[in-house]
Formats: structure tokens, C-alpha cells, sequence
């Protein structure tokens, strides 16, 4: 395998980082104003995504539905059609269940694909789409590990040059507070970024309790969030937010290394499969600078949701869209005044969703023959939180070079309800689960 190295990881990814190109024309049926959208993805983030595409475009139809479980799949039928029932046009043909439901959708017409399956599969059925020329709405992150992220660049690059449209689901790149807040500190609002940090400490989430009549696959399918192969941990699937919203405002570098301590402490029963429930993990950049995060999904714990970056002329609570030391502003505020409620406010008076916008943003550059290709940011974020996942895991110094050199496949032998998963548990019905100090770098 080639080594790529951490200027030609960047370079490469600058080169497909959302630059504004004109669309070739044959995306949707000739002299038609309609627009044919399949999901590939039937849970709740799928449906919203849907759900949000409808309401950017009155010529949006959603016309297929794909997803491992047919019984999601319909379910997800239902809530779109009760929501939307003059812009859901899904005849039962149109409905595909099983692994490769992906291919089968792409290949009955659609002229975009909502990517919203679990992440494993993200970069397979990324390249599908593209390669059959389809606008790609991909949900975050886009792969569980570094042979994934290569994957899912080489598809942006092809994108790039068929000039096809990926918007990713990394959402808060689409808040307006948050835009405005990183413009800012860009702009010099607090100096040099000396430090940042990004806490994501959760509860409970979910589970789906095994049945007698699932295979092993199945089981982990449907419990996909705790299995490593499938989310990425939850430093990967979720924390990738408070990461990415951390690296945006370091002007989207790379970090030169990281370190972490990370476990698995109360969540522990086979339920929860072999994924941890802590994270806390250090980058270090080439400038001195680092980024802290904390991810912690512990119940009856306090909990936290920010980012702080602290600099040589003051401080900003990313999440507040507020700003302290030689500048002092808030968003949605006259200067000065720091009462806490501006962007409370403007989210609810006035601004839309990020999850909208993305979809806003979308469908308004195929329509106007435009592109956007979030690939760069994307494929770079998603590797800084598996590079976290892999020093907690390991217990080691991870450096980047290395990283994105990492030969770990988390994918199966093949993809079948019958088949074998990558993790199987033992005797005692646990599942082997990476111990620091002991488990090694791939």
C-alpha cells in the first residue's frame, strides 16, 4: 500500500475541499423540474435528512427506499409519507431491503443518494453512488477507519472531476451561529489559538434487545452503535461533531499527534457490544497548540456539551456564538451585552436548522449548475476522531504519519445475515474488547 504522507493528505483533500465548479447538466431527466432522491439509511437521521431535502426544493421526490431491514425501511416510508404525503413517491419496486439494497437503488433512476446507513458502509456506498454519477448527500463520520478514509477521498476526487455535488453531514459547518462565531475568531477576535477544547458527555442512548430468531449479524446490525466495525466508537460517530467544529476553527490542520486515556467503565454487558464509554484525548499540533476531548456516555453523570478555544487576546464558547477578553461580542446581541439569550433567540425566532441548510445548500447548487464538495473537511475530521479512538485503544502515541498509513480493515468477509461479523463474543457471551497497553497499532 502506497504511504501517504501528511502534506499529501492535505493537498490531496484541498483539492476536492468544496471549490465552486459548474455541474454537468445530466443530473435529472431532461426538461423536468423534478428531482428523484433515494435514502440509503432508514433511521431516525435518515428520515430527517429526507425529510429535510423535501423541504429544500418544492421539486424534491422522494421516489426509493433502501435499507439492510425492511421493516425500518417501511417504517421510515410511513413518517415521510404522513409528513410529506404530495412529495413522497415511493412505489413498492422501489423499496429494497437486504446489504446490497444500496445497488439497486441507485440503479432505478434516482439523481441523488442520502447516505445515512451506518458508517462502516459509507465509503462502499459513497464510491457506488459516484461512480453511477449521483449528487451525494453523505452523513457523518465517513468510515471507521483509515483504509475507509482513503476510500471515501479517491471518491471525492472522482466527484471533483465529474463534478458532482457531496455535501456532508458534519451539520454544524451549516450552522450560522457557529459560521459567524469561527469568521470571527479567523478574523483575529482572540489572537492565536493556543488551546481548545471539545466535551461531548452524554447518558443513556439506546439499545435493541436480542431476539431468538437473529443471527449474530443481525444482532449487531440492529445494535450497530456499539460494535467498533460498524460506528467507530462513539468518539468516532459522535464526538466527531465537537472535533470537527475544533478543527475548523484551527483553520482545518491536521494534528502532528495525539495521546489518550479512554476505557470502557460501566457500560459494560454484551448489550453494549465492545465499543468504550469514555474517550479523553489529547492533539498536539506543529504549532504548540492543543485540543482537548473529553466524550463520555455514562448514565446519572453531569453532563456537557461544548467547545472552548481559548486564545492570546480572549476566550470563545463556540456553542453560545460568544466571544470574551479584548473583543467581547455574542450572537444575536448588541455589542457588549453578554446575557446569554442571543443565540437561544435567533435559533428559535429566526434561523434555520443546520440540518436544513445543508440540504438547502445542496439543492440549490444543482440547481444553479454548481458544486459542493465537502470532501476535504470531511475525510479529515473523520480521521483526526479514529486517530482518538486508535491511541485510546492502544494505549500509545499515535502520530499522524502512521495514522493515515493505518493498513486496519474493520470490514467483514463478506455481507450476509448469515455470515460471520468481524467481532464474535466468547463463551461467556462477551465481546473481546481493546485493552490499552495490549492491543496493537494496525
Amino acid at each position: 500500500m502506497m504511504s501517504i504522507s501528511r502534506r499529501q493528505f492535505l493537498r490531496t483533500s484541498a483539492a476536492v475541499g468544496g471549490s465552486v465548479l459548474a455541474v454537468h447538466r445530466g443530473v435529472h431527466a431532461a426538461g423536468s423540474d423534478i428531482l428523484r432522491v433515494g435514502l440509503v439509511g432508514c433511521g431516525s437521521r435518515g428520515a430527517g435528512a429526507a425529510s429535510n431535502a423535501i423541504n429544500a426544493d418544492p421539486g424534491v421526490r422522494v421516489v426509493a427506499l433502501a435499507d439492510a431491514f425492511a421493516d425500518r425501511m417501511n417504517g421510515t416510508l410511513k413518517v415521510l409519507k404522513d409528513r410529506h404525503p404530495n412529495q413522497v413517491d415511493v412505489d413498492p419496486s422501489r423499496c429494497f431491503a437486504g446489504f446490497d439494497s444500496y445497488k439497486e437503488l441507485i440503479a432505478c433512476g434516482v439523481d441523488v443518494v442520502l447516505l445515512a446507513a451506518p458508517p462502516h458502509f459509507r465509503p462502499l456506498h459513497l464510491a457506488a453512488a459516484i461512480e453511477a454519477d449521483k449528487h451525494v448527500f453523505a452523513e457523518k463520520p465517513v468510515g471507521v477507519d483509515a483504509t475507509g478514509v482513503r476510500s471515501v477521498m479517491a471518491t471525492c476526487e472522482l466527484a471533483r472531476k465529474k463534478k458532482l455535488c457531496i455535501v456532508s453531514g458534519l451539520c454544524w459547518r451549516y450552522d450560522t451561529v457557529i459560521r459567524e462565531t469561527i469568521q470571527r475568531v479567523h478574523d483575529g477576535a482572540i489572537g492565536d489559538i493556543v488551546a481548545v477544547q471539545s466535551t461531548r458527555n452524554l447518558g443513556y442512548l439506546w439499545e435493541r434487545p436480542r431476539q431468538p430468531e437473529w443471527t449474530e449479524m443481525e444482532f449487531q446490525m440492529r445494535n450497530w452503535y456499539y460494535f467498533t466495525w460498524l460506528s467507530g466508537d462513539h468518539n468516532v460517530e459522535q464526538q466527531i461533531h465537537g472535533l470537527d467544529k475544533c478543527t475548523w476553527a484551527l483553520r482545518d490542520r491536521a494534528p502532528v499527534k495525539v495521546w489518550a486515556a479512554s476505557g470502557r467503565q460501566v457500560r459494560v454487558e454484551p448489550k453494549y457490544g465492545d465499543i468504550y464509554d469514555h474517550h479523553a484525548v489529547v492533539y498536539e499540533y506543529d504549532d504548540g497548540a492543543r485540543m482537548y476531548a473529553i466524550a463520555r456516555q455514562q448514565p446519572n453523570c453531569y453532563n456537557d456539551y461544548s467547545e472552548m478555544l481559548m486564545g492570546t487576546k480572549g476566550r470563545c464558547d463556540l456553542q453560545k456564538g460568544r466571544i470574551e477578553g479584548e473583543t467581547n461580542w455574542e450572537y444575536g446581541q448588541q455589542a457588549g451585552d453578554l446575557s446569554g439569550f442571543g443565540v437561544k433567540k435567533a435559533r428559535k425566532d429566526a434561523l434555520r436548522p443546520m440540518h436544513q441548510v445543508e440540504q438547502d445548500e445542496l439543492f440549490a447548487a444543482i440547481r444553479a449548475g454548481k458544486v459542493i464538495n465537502n470532501g476535504e473537511y470531511m475525510c479529515l475530521s473523520t480521521l483526526v476522531a479514529i486517530m482518538g479512538r486508535t491511541a485510546g485503544y492502544t494505549g500509545q502515541l499515535i502520530e499522524w504519519e502512521q495514522m493515515k498509513n493505518s493498513k486496519l480493515d474493520l470490514s467483514p468477509q463478506r455481507y450476509a445475515f448469515d455470515a460471520a461479523p468481524p467481532t464474535l463474543p466468547g463463551p461467556d457471551g462477551k465481546y473481546p474488547v481493546a485493552m490499552p497497553g495490549v492491543t496493537k497499532f494496525v
